[in-house]
């Protein structure tokens, strides 16, 4: 998960082959090749987000290989249940006996991470594969001082998935891409009023969402709008592009076309979603990412090859269609060294190891996700993979946005959360949930970094 407004533009996907590393003894660039490497233990700490694991995969995968080239050294996998990962990590990376030597590192937590003294900076100057990496990835891997903290392994689009079974049977139009709001707003009161028993639109829509809530529903409105969140150093907490996405969000609710509160404002919603209500064809329209495709996977917790048969997915419009037209929002995983872990060297060696050609393929075939390097993405067996959106995704890089790459993001994000579900649940309207999301954020970052639309 952006996941400034600053577009990411094609060539989003890039190569990493190679592990070569040559770099300082006091960072974690510093090669372990030649030392004494037994009893050694690298931990790597990872998200667990269904009974799948496929992060754990391919990671398994990594350790295998590691370990053979690394005699006496032990990978040991962590993982930590997805809805927990964002709490319970940094309570292992600040403690130096529990501090993972790798961590999984969603790239909106970075800046923040890298601050707090939590990651380690990659000597990737001294890297030759580094140069294959995308300026744009590159720099959401940055933290504040310039300085490079997270290799990706992995990005992502959001869109719009419509049921074409549904649709027809509702009388509307297939194919169908909205040009504005109010098309998804009038397809969903056609849904409502002629399939009672279906959902017509779902988002993420709670403070148990966390990111998902904030990235792909609020943001997905926000930049779909004429006002950023962030702009030049200064967080927009009141604006007209903020009203509307509330409104958008509260006709949803009050309307009746969204899911029951039940379903939506839970940590499980997501999995609901993927592995239950859409497959039993029980939502017309979701607001979602492209990695859905890999829970419908073979390999996925939900097979379903017919999936894509099922729904397609169009591009999000924006508000009333003014150009560009569409908007998307793109983030991404990087796996990072712990700052204050014992192996930083091995820690290093294992991410290129991990998100080398070989790797990052079979982690990107066995996700669903788009992968960041060119050679993959050129690479025939992983773009025409049956069931998945590569095809689609190089059109919606081109509107797509990335988050704020600042340090108070986080704390942001979840008064954005904690709007969101006060407009869902009714426990205020969308004018007086601006105002008060306007007081938390100055409460949190200070009144001077604030700013009013």
């Amino acid at each position: 998960m952006a996941k400034g407004k600053r577009k990411w533009i094609a060539g989003l996907l890039v190569s990493l082959t190679v592990l070569t590393a040559a770099c300082s003894n006091n960072s974690a660039g510093t090669s372990a090749s030649g030392g004494d490497s037994s009893n050694k233990i690298v931990k790597v700490a990872y998200g667990k987000w269904n009974e799948t694991d496929n992060w754990g995969k391919w990671l398994t995968s990594v350790k295998t290989e590691f370990e053979k080239a690394h005699p006496g050294v032990t990978v040991e996998l962590q993982p930590i249940q997805g809805a927990q990962y964002a709490t319970k990590i940094p309570l292992l990376m600040s403690d130096p006996s529990t501090a993972p030597e790798v961590l999984a590192e969603d790239s909106f937590m970075i800046n923040a991470d890298s601050e707090a003294g939590y990651l380690e900076p990659l000597k990737v100057d001294s890297w030759s594969d580094w140069s294959n990496f995308n300026e744009a990835i590159k720099a959401a891997a940055k933290g504040k001082d310039d300085k490079t903290y997270g290799i990706p392994f992995s990005t992502d689009v959001r869109g719009l998935y419509y049921n074409k079974e549904l649709f027809k049977k509702a009388g509307l139009p297939v194919p169908w891409q909205p040009k504005n709001w109010q098309d998804i707003l009038t397809a969903s009161q056609t849904i409502h009023e002629k399939l009672p028993d279906i959902i017509p639109f779902w988002m993420n829509s709670g403070k148990a969402g966390q990111e998902a809530t904030t990235m792909q529903t609020f943001e997905m409105l926000l930049y779909g709008t004429e006002n950023p969140l962030y702009e030049n150093g200064k967080w927009i907490t009141q604006s007209p592009g903020i009203l509307s996405s509330l409104n958008f969000i509260n006709n949803i609710y009050s309307n009746g076309f969204g899911p029951p509160l039940s379903q939506v404002l839970t940590a499980q919603a997501g999995q609901v979603l993927e592995t239950d209500l859409m497959p039993n064809q029980k939502v017309a329209i979701a607001l979602n990412g492209n990695w859905l495709t890999g829970t419908w996977a073979s390999s996925g917790s939900k097979p379903w090859p017919e999936a894509l048969d099922v729904y397609d997915f169009v591009k999000m419009p924006t508000e009333n269609g003014q150009a560009p037209g569409f908007t998307s929002m793109s983030g991404g995983w990087t796996l990072a060294v712990g700052a204050k872990s014992v192996e930083k060297e091995l820690g290093w060696e294992f991410i290129q190891l991990a998100v080398n050609e070989k790797h990052n393929k079979e982690f990107a075939m066995l996700d669903g996700a788009l992968t960041p390097r060119l050679d993959v993405a050129k690479d025939k067996e992983y773009s025409e993979q049956p069931g998945t959106l590569y095809a689609k995704a190089a059109d919606f890089i081109t509107y797509t946005h990335v988050r704020p790459s600042t340090a108070d993001y986080p704390v942001v994000s979840t008064a954005i959360q904690e709007m969101v579900e006060k407009v869902v649940t009714k426990g205020a309207n969308p004018q007086d949930a601006m105002t008060q999301y306007a007081q938390s954020v100055q409460r949190s970052v200070g009144a001077d970094k604030t700013e009013t639309k």
